[in-house]
């Protein structure tokens, strides 16, 4: 790092009142680090609706930018540990307020609560909180699962609450399964890995797989816990309409193409940031390419940072390469549909589509393993029922496999 840098990010953190140490989160410092770049995200997305206030979005965006960068390198919300959803969730926001400084024209919404009338305030805070944008103009070729639970209030609410009970107990199940397989002790970070040096290549590759298999299935059922919980809290908490949460996934294991995978079925909360940040700007050079590498790139980008949150020296190539691979896999399914007319799909394309998503993921969550991200328990795998019955199967079969 040349001199001028190092003088210009100083003088940047001094300007900024960035302290030399992270400080703990406390209710001073939330009130003076994080609630300012909330407040002014909320205040963009007021005027965002509003007409006649480009010239204002435009001049607000940077402060939310820079508020946030101060709110990040300033405090530890997680106490001494890594602060990735709060992270996540503040570059989430500064790149989504790029969207709405884009346009000269406000935002327009065209899905409301039943019963409702037209209000800046509450339109503002749907778009501050609405990820997938689901309601808006700018979202109308996002896909959206198919609702399936009844259309009552009431009805909706107890069909969810289920779901959050189910995918709690699979998330925590297939977790342990993981961290009973996975070794400690791997890298500068004392990570783990997926694979076992002992076993021949093709076992060593195979457990490797199932182990990704099972942290896919962890982090589906993860999301859908939280998810579905927020959907119940939201409804009965703050009066929101169902409408306004449809469902986050549409049965990802049954994709039968990775355009399938990527573009319907799995869910789609970063879609706009992955098309805001890397796919429109690569599409000026490279066209509908270009949308695609450039939104597999970013998610790359994106799932670098959440693993130098718990490792600094992560090694970058791998989600780089891990999700790179699976735009690649995207554009090889639009050449073969250009040169024999016929779109990837049926059994053969589920297989093609699972192989591909094995063949790169373990690339990527041994990423995640060495980080390590692995070496999280939650509440559920931790209630030593679950974890002496998981803890003996998966033991059980790990023995199998090295006597084999």
């Amino acid at each position: 790092m040349s001199e001028f840098t190092s003088f210009a990010l100083l003088s940047l953190w001094n300007v900024l009142g960035v302290p030399s140490t992270k400080i703990p989160a406390d209710g001073t410092t939330f009130a003076s680090y994080v609630l300012p770049p909330v407040v002014c995200y909320f205040i963009l997305a007021v005027l965002a609706v509003t007409p006649q206030t480009h010239a204002i979005r435009v001049a607000l965006w940077p402060l939310i930018a820079l508020l946030a960068l101060r709110a990040v390198l300033s405090v530890n919300i997680s106490h001494d540990k890594p602060d990735t959803i709060f992270i996540s969730l503040m570059f989430h926001g500064v790149i989504r307020s790029i969207g709405w400084t884009l346009g000269k024209e406000p935002l327009v919404r065209h899905l409301r609560p039943g019963n409702s009338s037209p209000s800046t305030i509450m339109d503002a805070l749907d778009l501050a909180t609405a990820f997938r944008g689901h309601g808006w103009e700018w979202s109308r070729r996002l896909y959206i699962p198919r609702e399936t639970r009844p259309a009552n209030r009431l009805a909706f609410v107890f069909h969810t609450f289920p779901s959050v009970v189910a995918h709690a107990l699979i998330c925590g199940v297939f977790h342990r399964a993981v961290l009973s397989l996975v070794f400690i002790g791997v890298g500068n970070n004392q990570g783990s890995t997926l694979f076992d040096e002992t076993l021949p290549f093709p076992v060593r590759y195979l457990r490797a797989s199932i182990i990704s298999i099972f942290t896919a299935i962890a982090t589906y059922a993860g999301m859908r816990t939280v998810y579905d919980l927020c959907t119940i809290l939201a409804i009965i908490l703050l009066g929101q309409d169902h409408a306004q949460w449809p469902p986050a996934f549409d049965a990802p294991w049954r994709a039968t193409s990775l355009s399938d995978f990527w573009g319907r079925r799995w869910h789609q909360f970063w879609r706009q940031v992955f098309l805001l940040l890397g796919g429109y700007p690569l599409s000026l050079v490279l066209g509908r390419t270009g949308i695609v590498i450039g939104a597999f790139l970013v998610s790359g980008l994106l799932h670098h940072i959440t693993l130098f949150t718990f490792d600094s020296q992560a090694e970058m190539w791998r989600m780089y390469v891990g999700f790179g691979m699976m735009g690649v896999g995207v554009l090889a399914e639009r050449a073969f549909q250009q040169v024999t007319g016929r779109r990837v799909g049926g059994m053969v394309g589920w297989v093609w589509t699972m192989a591909w998503l094995i063949l790169w993921g373990n690339v990527i969550f041994e990423g995640f393993a060495r980080a390590p991200m692995h070496d999280r328990s939650s509440l559920i795998d931790s209630v030593s029922p679950v974890r002496v019955l998981v803890e003996g199967l998966a033991m059980g079969f790990d023995d199998w496999l090295h006597a084999s």
